[in-house]
This record gives C-alpha cells, sequence and structure tokens, in this order.
C-alpha cells in the first residue's frame, strides 16, 4: 500500500478527545504513514482549517470508518450519527444478542 510501517510523517500524536465515541483516554500509538510524506513540501506541512474534524493534522495518516447497520437511519438525515454507536443501533428489534445476529446486520467499511 501507500501506506505502512516504513511511511513516515509527523512523528506527534495527540491525546483523544473524551467523549462518548472516543474510548482512548492516553497517547495513541502512531499508526502507519505514508510513503510519500516529505517534510519540505508545502502540501504536507501546510496548516489547515479542518471544518468538519477535530484535532487533525496535514501530513498524518488517517483511517476513515463507515458503519454500515440494518438497524441504522440509511437514507435520512441521521444516517452519519455520532457517537458510533448512535448509528449503527437505533432502530429496535432489528439487531438480537440471543440469539446473536449483529454479524449479519452490521459491518464497517475502512479506508
Amino acid at each position: 500500500g501507500q501506506f505502512d510501517e516504513n511511511g513516515t510523517g509527523p512523528k506527534t500524536t495527540r491525546r483523544r478527545r473524551r467523549s462518548r465515541s472516543m474510548l482512548a483516554e492516553k497517547e495513541v500509538r502512531l499508526g502507519f504513514q505514508c510513503n510519500y510524506y516529505n517534510a519540505t513540501d508545502e502540501k504536507f506541512t501546510k496548516p489547515f482549517d479542518w471544518k468538519h474534524c477535530e484535532g487533525m493534522q496535514v501530513g498524518q495518516t488517517y483511517e476513515v470508518h463507515w458503519p454500515h447497520s440494518a438497524a441504522g437511519m440509511c437514507g435520512t438525515e441521521w444516517q452519519m450519527q455520532t457517537p458510533f454507536y448512535d448509528g449503527v443501533f437505533c432502530k429496535s428489534g432489528i439487531i438480537s444478542l440471543d440469539p446473536l445476529n449483529t454479524f449479519q446486520k452490521i459491518g464497517v467499511q475502512a479506508q
């Protein structure tokens, strides 16, 4: 891939914001980074005013997750909910723990 254990980037990690949707309370380990990062190239270093994300850093590599759920609200204005679980478990009577059916009703796509 274009990012792996041999990639480079800003070497900082940030404390994650404490909320119901973020469970980490300590420093988060630095994950795989991009093999094309260049600290002398402005496109990797010039600050950016993020409109919809918090704590993001230009030049860093991120993994994004999209939950899909039969009990979600796809196709409505509530399709993308925070915290994550509110968007996965918002319709009652679909998810069952006995017998367990979450593996049939919920999926996560990542990029």
